[in-house]
């Protein structure tokens, strides 16, 4: 097994631990526990992982990141409108 793959492996089975949370916020409509400012920096943090994966030319950090980019985007997302919804 190469250092790449795995750090691919590595990365993705962190990664995916987003996926079961978004999961759940998209089924339950449920985000009152949910912190709006960890997932912005976590999200934004992320964005800047696959530029900074883009620029190296490392495909183990860029795809890692692209996994965990989807779910955390989505999770902050709809927190922040189901946030607005109950709130009007």
């Amino acid at each position: 097994m190469t250092i790449t793959l795995l750090g691919v492996i590595a990365g993705i089975l962190t990664s995916c631990s987003f996926i079961p949370q978004a999961y759940k916020v998209i089924k339950t409509k449920r985000t009152h526990d949910i912190s709006i400012p960890m997932y912005c920096l976590c999200t934004l943090g992320v964005f800047f992982w696959i530029i900074y994966g883009l620029m190296i030319k490392d495909i183990a950090v860029l795809l890692t990141n692209i996994v965990t980019f989807v779910p955390t985007v989505i999770i902050l997302i709809l927190t922040l409108k189901f946030r607005v919804h109950k709130n009007s």
